[in-house]
């Protein structure tokens, strides 16, 4: 044990278990979408069309997100890779809100990424205290 493990204060292992839960579907969900994306689906093809991207778009898009993925599945970069999702996030936000669709899965993965996280790691409980 190092000193600076005793200035971390533990996260209750319920908060950790539901963190890596949430955590997990939100980089599950991400790599079905990147997937999908890679494959070329007719349905991803429609509905870049739809959305107004250039049908090229998907197979960058789907590497952008790869990379963001992995970024926020590894313990040691999963802030970075946090910060990186939500402003993937919000341009998929911005793409749904401008062709008038819907952007809740968007938001909620955005919130379901930040909550997972929050309830896994301890040193976020000090940057943005829920009460005190």
């Amino acid at each position: 044990m190092t000193n600076t493990d005793t200035l971390v204060p533990r996260t209750p292992t319920w908060m950790r278990r539901t963190g890596y839960a949430l955590s997990g579907l939100v980089i599950l969900f991400m790599l079905m979408d990147a997937t999908m994306k890679l494959m070329g689906l007719p349905i991803v093809t429609e509905t870049t069309a739809q959305l107004g991207w250039p049908v090229s778009s998907p197979v960058p898009l789907a590497i952008v997100l790869l990379v963001c993925t992995a970024l926020y599945a590894v313990p040691r970069t999963r802030v970075l890779g946090a910060v990186l999702l939500t402003g993937y996030l919000g341009g998929a936000i911005a793409t749904h809100v401008l062709s008038g669709g819907s952007f809740a899965i968007a938001l909620l993965l955005g919130v379901l990424a930040w909550l997972g996280l929050y309830l896994r790691e301890a040193r976020l409980h000090a940057l943005l205290p829920l009460r005190r």
